[in-house]
């Protein structure tokens, strides 16, 4: 698909400076992108690359004062990032509403329902009382459970397993490999040293605009429903136990861990390899460190890090003065020394 240089700056409300005519019809990073494509400088680290690269068209922040003149059509707006990120948005959406139908084989229950311009793709498997709203796509080898809900405009890609009575809502997107509903980690210990299966009989709500990472696993609830609340953003390898709620806008980095009836806030920010404990209350606005090991509640705006993780501006003092003590003990080995020549001194 081509497109010029002013509907792309119409498309992000931008202003064009050089030829608005010039066309492009592909992306390129701005250090090797090529004549016809499009980049985008946001990190001052690349600006450099601004007087270099052969991209036709390359989208800037408007504050950002030419040191050379360039050959590129720039198109100014407050944001590169996002502006590029929108735009990369409305083009994958644009190529997505080109996939429409269904693919064979596929199994589609009698009592499977789906609306207008979806695309269900070869070996997916949508089982009882399934419900797939207007232009979603299914990919090929997902598995839709039993009673399991899939609202508007959302993406479930390859290999996705979801299991009954989940829940999922509208602009939603689910990548390859992720399980949502599978049984959560509930064995009852028994006198005798075994344990006892707890039947999970919930199920998992993913709330509207979510997005979850790849071979990601999201637990269904013992009773009731492990719950990502609107807007959440989870990585890929991410760990979900039973009756888990993730609030509002929170985003967790991959390979963290959430154990089971912990209730995250809204706007939390969840590193890297995280772990944290169950039955926690971590409030709105809540930052856990990577690899930060979490087992008590956190109040609204902590920032903690470290196992077992504390606050994080005390911990980095910490490391400060860690980093120092080979000093330090030199130091407190002179001071003995003089202490000593002193108290000499004084007997003599």
């Amino acid at each position: 698909m081509t497109f010029s240089a002013l509907q792309i700056a119409a498309l992000i409300n931008g202003k064009t400076e050089g030829d608005a005519n010039v066309s492009i019809n592909s992306f390129g990073k701005i250090e090797e992108a090529q004549d016809g494509q499009l980049a985008f400088l946001a990190n001052p680290k690349y600006e450099e690359h601004l007087y270099s690269t052969k991209a036709s068209v390359i989208i800037i922040n408007d504050g950002l004062e030419l040191k050379q003149s360039i050959t590129a059509t720039l198109i100014r707006v407050p944001d590169a990032y996002t502006a590029f990120a929108t735009l990369l948005g409305k083009y994958q959406q644009m190529m997505q509403q080109q996939l429409i139908g269904i693919q064979e084989p596929v199994y589609i229950s009698a009592t499977a329902s789906y609306g207008q311009n979806v695309y269900i793709g070869a070996f997916a498997y949508l089982g009882d009382n399934v419900k797939v709203g207007n232009n979603t796509k299914i990919y090929p080898n997902v598995y839709l459970g039993n009673n399991v809900k899939v609202g508007d405009h959302s993406i479930i890609h390859p290999g996705v397993k979801i299991y009954h009575d989940c829940v999922i809502g509208n602009n939603v997107v689910v990548h390859a490999g992720t399980v949502i509903g599978s049984d959560g980690f509930g064995f009852a210990p028994q006198t005798d040293g075994s344990f006892q299966k707890v039947p999970q009989i919930g199920n998992v709500i993913i709330e509207d605009n979510v997005e979850i990472g790849a071979n990601t696993t999201i637990d269904r609830a013992t009773i009731g429903s492990t719950i990502i609340r609107s807007g959440a953003k989870l990585d890929n390898l991410v760990q979900i136990a039973h009756n888990v709620e993730v609030g509002n806008s929170t985003v967790i980095a991959a390979l963290a861990g959430i154990s089971g009836s912990t209730k995250i806030g809204k706007g939390v920010m969840i590193g890297g390899q995280a772990g944290l404990a169950g039955h926690l209350q971590v409030e709105d606005g809540s930052k856990i460190n990577a690899q930060a090991g979490l087992g008590k509640s956190l109040k609204a705006g902590s920032s903690v890090t470290g196992t077992p993780a504390y606050d994080y501006n005390k911990a980095i003092r910490s490391q400060a003065v860690a980093r120092n003590l080979p000093e330090l003990e030199k130091r407190i080995k002179e001071l003995e020394a003089l202490v000593k020549q002193l108290m000499s001194e004084r007997v003599t």
